[in-house]
């Protein structure tokens, strides 16, 4: 049988990188394309093949595609940073949206088998719990707004042109190699770099808004097999836990993984959906999908890498389009 080729955009990133770890256990080729804007060199497998670029880059994407056979892209790049979107409107639809546009056209015009999208539970909103695939999309923010345009493009795709393919819905995935010195998403990887910074973890609000926290072990290797398994062909899924806990639950818990004393400190809340966690009924329900690594185990492996990695610098973004009403803690 002749060994897949698999593009994997966002491949030195955190997500990204655990996928093109599965796809090369698979036996697949794995090309990946990143900027290194969010992920670093470390990150790529060593048997992999990395192509240093932006999928905003029409010229670099058609340079991937002439030089290689794609049977599959796994589209993981991507600036998830949801609250930041409200102030990077530009940047987000530029590098979320454009630059998905810029694939799903390559992946047409070069007949790939599959297309694999992370989108995110942004795309429901908030009030439906738990959120469900066959719930009514609203999403609040431009991230959210970004990704749902992409799942709807790649059902017209299909439509017109017969492009096959998956969409996962992961949400508040956590793990080895998340970027501890990004600020503004990620809250496990921001309280551990501010612990290990000396620093007191950094709670929006009251810190009773609930999230179900899943670590990337639960998710990379599923999205990585989906081009397998026909049965997820055409659809959305949500991933990822079950169990909701508090961020005020989640910092305590933190702290034990760091064995640090837990010191937060509040700030003002800010525009957010309060309570957000999935069910995963149909994505169990076709094989069998069960988070297996509980949040104190998870906790306790992240915690062991981000020591051994050290903390982090956390800069500002480089460029805030609006400022208006932006927290202070991001200026």
């Amino acid at each position: 049988m002749t060994q897949p080729t698999s593009l994997v955009t966002g491949g030195a990133g955190f997500i990204g990188s655990h996928v093109a770890d599965e796809l090369l256990r698979m036996g697949h080729h794995v090309v990946v394309l990143d900027d290194l804007s969010g992920g670093c060199r470390e990150n790529v497998p060593g048997a992999a093949e990395l192509v240093v670029g932006s999928i905003v880059d029409e010229a670099t994407i058609a340079n991937v595609f002439s030089r290689n056979t794609i049977d599959h892209v796994f589209h993981l790049a991507a600036y998830a940073a949801e609250g930041l979107s409200h102030f990077i409107r530009r940047f987000n639809y530029t590098n979320n949206l454009i630059g998905t546009a810029n694939l799903v056209n390559a992946a047409v015009n070069g007949s790939v088998r599959s297309f694999v999208f992370t989108s995110s539970i942004a795309v429901y909103g908030s009030g439906q719990l738990p959120m469900r695939e066959e719930d009514l999309p609203r999403p609040e923010d431009p991230y959210g707004i970004g990704k749902l345009a992409v799942e709807l493009d790649l059902e017209a795709a299909h439509r017109l042109f017969g492009l096959n393919f998956v969409v996962f819905r992961p949400h508040n995935v956590y793990g080895e190699r998340q970027n501890l010195g990004d600020k503004y998403r990620n809250v496990i990887g921001i309280f551990m770099n501010q612990t290990m910074r000396g620093e007191p973890m950094t709670i929006f609000g009251d810190g009773k808004q609930t999230r179900a926290f899943t670590h990337v072990g639960d998710v990379a290797p599923v999205i990585a097999c989906s081009v397998d398994l026909p049965e997820l062909q055409n659809q959305v899924f949500n991933i990822g836990a079950d169990t909701a806990v508090t961020v005020n639950h989640l910092a305590a818990e933190v702290a034990g993984a760091m064995g640090a004393p837990c010191r937060t400190v509040h700030l003002p809340a800010r525009q957010e959906t309060v309570h957000a966690y999935s069910s995963h009924g149909r994505l169990s329900a076709l094989i069998g999908y069960r988070p297996t690594i509980s949040l104190d185990e998870g906790l306790q492996r992240m915690a062991a890498w981000a020591k051994s990695a050290g903390p982090r610098p956390s800069p500002r973004f480089g460029i805030i389009e609006i400022e208006r009403n932006l927290p202070e803690s991001w200026r």
